[in-house]
């Protein structure tokens, strides 16, 4: 385990990692999750072997820390990112972002492109203010408070338990904060960020997940989507060869 820290106040941020060749995969996580538990088993597969990997917890998750006083807003999650990224020296890295983490990894993209050089996103969020059925929109319907209170107890039993069980990991006004900052989005806005960037993208979409919202626009822009039959938002469970085969890339 490695550890960076990203404030003025001594948090850090935490990752496992594999060595290997460079460029660097870097995993991130979506809202309420853990990287090595989404992850690894993605880059243990023999395709995607020898490469130097980080499964990296963002602020308020999993293994790093989780300060109070910390915002959570998706830019803060993005240079707590970049902090980890410094520590452990890699520019050029190939990002792997899953839904929130999706969103953290088109900020990083934007506010430190020497970091990125390719983004490989799973059902990303690319716009402000997602439908009532997104979790973070139930979770940001509570008040902060009223969330930590009992909020947080409520949405671990309805969210199901394999979610659940890296939530409950998860310290409730981070978790609060990461899903009001997600509903907000960032300045510019993640689609937008996204299709203006030039580093190689993919984006993938669980079929059952019903069509991208548009579809068209960011594939006008470069960006390759890939809808993966008989999957859902967590394609790395659902559709692992898919996974595998987008982040590894063209042979």
């Amino acid at each position: 385990m490695q550890q960076a820290e990203f404030d003025s106040k001594g948090s850090r941020v935490r990752w496992t990692e594999v060595p290997g060749d460079e460029p660097a995969r870097v995993y991130v996580h979506g809202l309420g999750a853990m990287s090595s538990v989404y992850h690894a088993h993605i880059a243990a597969r023999p395709e995607l072997a020898g490469r130097r990997s980080l499964f990296v917890d963002l602020p308020g998750h999993g293994l790093s820390d989780r300060p109070e006083h910390f915002g959570y807003t998706l830019e803060e999650h993005a240079d707590a990112l970049a902090a980890a990224l410094d520590a452990a020296q890699l520019t050029g890295a190939e990002v792997i972002g899953h839904s929130m983490g999706g969103a953290v990894a088109i900020v990083l993209a934007h506010r430190r492109p020497e970091l990125v050089s390719r983004l490989v996103l799973t059902e990303a969020n690319l716009d402000a203010f997602p439908p009532p059925t997104a979790g973070s929109s139930g979770i940001a319907s509570y008040d902060e408070d009223a969330f930590v209170d009992g909020g947080h107890a409520r949405v671990l039993e309805a969210v199901g338990p394999l979610w659940a069980a890296t939530m409950r990991l998860a310290d409730p006004r981070a978790l609060h904060r990461s899903a009001v900052g997600l509903r907000r989005g960032s300045d510019p806005v993640m689609r937008t960020i996204l299709e203006g960037l030039t580093v190689d993208r993919v984006y993938l979409q669980g079929e059952s997940s019903g069509e991208l919202d548009g579809r068209e626009g960011l594939e006008k822009a470069g960006v390759r989507v890939v809808t993966v039959p008989g999957a859902g938002h967590n394609v790395m469970f659902d559709h692992p060869e898919a996974f595998v085969a987008a982040v590894a890339g063209p042979a």
